[in-house]
């Protein structure tokens, strides 16, 4: 090692998802926010799934919200994309995709390298609980459709 002044040590890119890996399944905070692999075989660890439950006190309260988010071979360099499976109506997604739109996400916006898919899902939680999301209409039950994932499979999640 050399004798840089302000040298900072940068996590490669597998260990870094191994150690948010261990963080999701360990669980977070409240038990509302959850995040894991999509898919055990992927190598790259690049295909993740998360579920927020919806706030108190808001329209989202008692919905269950499934999103997949992929990191690409940049990532933490670069954001993952977000995705809602679930339909939701909030300022920062895209109704007909459920894609959140980075520019209307201060987060992805303006991502560092530290920010982790946990803080991704714990900023969207919040993002519901503002006063522009707290009372927005939500698609009936917000479970109801399904939307076509990356791999080109529909995926419903339903409230029994």
């Amino acid at each position: 090692m050399g004798s840089e002044g302000s040298s900072k040590v940068v996590v490669p890119r597998n260990f870094r998802l191994l150690e948010e890996l261990e963080r999701g399944e360990k669980g977070i905070g409240d038990g509302t926010v959850s995040y894991g692999m999509d898919d055990a075989d992927d190598v790259f660890m690049q295909s993740w799934t998360g579920t927020i439950i919806g706030p108190p006190n808001t329209v989202h309260e008692g919905r269950i919200y499934q999103l997949k988010l992929f990191c690409g071979k940049e990532y933490p360099d670069e954001p993952p994309g977000v995705r809602f499976q679930t339909r939701i109506n909030m300022s920062c997604v895209n109704y007909e995709t459920g894609v959140v739109e980075p520019r209307l996400f201060p987060m992805l916006a303006d991502w560092k390298r530290e920010n982790t898919m946990e803080d991704i899902l714990m900023q969207l939680k919040k993002e519901m609980m503002s006063p522009q999301n707290r009372k927005l209409s939500q698609p009936s039950d917000g479970n109801e459709e399904g939307r076509v994932d990356q791999k080109g499979l529909v995926v419903k999640c339903c409230i029994m």
